[in-house]
């Protein structure tokens, strides 16, 4: 593909891009002008995403971000056909079943950790290598990092863990990018209308012990903020945004 055919020649990639707020993000950075590459684990949720883009160009890349070679044979797929990459959304994952600690098992802590924090870092790692290595140099890495990086729900340990850390990330990321002309950012995103958003009118639980319907916000500008940020050069940096419903419990939360 060339890349400079889609009218500024740069190149996005979304982990979990098949659905909410991935797909919301590849859409608006299509519609702006990159060629986005969306990856996951579901080829019929990866077209879907493509087909209902207006315009601009969608490449559904399958891919697992848990696994090592899965995530070598992604980049490879970008570098050999994109040819370059400029903006990373690390944003695939998932939770955990809500339980205390004593009852959660380890392999639902091990999945958790292994989507949402290895899996941020392996493509991070390999992102990072294309952006210091290409001509021009440099690049953006977006991490989701989610309210949870800084207020906890209750029974959702290993999330908050993993959503903590991404945070440490991120610092780190930005910190060992600034020679290479890499940015990063993180964008912490509470109660998006996602289709794992739907607990949130029903009811769920509060630090209080009581269960409370929250509200949501159109998971469409949660795009928009990835967009946004994607669009600004890179001697400018949001280190940290957070885009939430304006009522939701987490300014004073519990």
């Amino acid at each position: 593909m060339d890349t400079n055919s889609n009218g500024n020649g740069r190149v996005a990639l979304i982990t979990g891009g098949g659905s909410g707020i991935g797909r919301s993000a590849a859409i608006e950075l299509a519609e702006s002008g990159f060629t986005v590459a969306i990856a996951g684990r579901r080829k019929d949720a990866l077209e879907a995403t493509a087909a209902k883009c207006a315009k601009g160009f969608i490449v559904p890349m399958s891919a697992d971000v848990s696994n090592r070679d899965s995530v070598e044979t992604l980049f490879n797929r970008i570098q050999s056909e994109l040819g370059r990459l400029d903006v990373l959304f690390n944003n695939a994952g998932i939770s955990a079943p809500p339980e205390t600690v004593d009852k959660l098992s380890i392999d639902d802590w091990q999945k958790c950790v292994d989507i949402n924090l290895t899996g941020s870092f392996l493509c991070a790692r390999l992102a990072f290598g294309m952006m210091r290595n290409q001509s021009p140099q440099g690049g953006r890495i977006i991490n989701n990092g989610s309210v949870s990086a800084y207020s906890p729900r209750p029974f959702s340990a290993p999330y908050t863990a993993t959503k903590h850390a991404i945070g440490g990330l991120t610092k780190c990321l930005s910190l060992d990018g600034r020679p290479y002309n890499i940015a990063c950012s993180q964008i912490d995103i509470g109660n998006a209308e996602t289709v794992i958003a739907a607990k949130f009118k029903t009811g769920v639980p509060q630090a209080s012990g009581e269960i409370k319907t929250e509200p949501t916000f159109d998971v469409s500008r949660c795009g928009e903020a990835v967009a946004y940020i994607a669009s600004l050069p890179l001697n400018i940096n949001i280190q940290f945004m957070t885009i939430m419903a304006t009522n939701m419990p987490y300014i004073g939360r519990g």
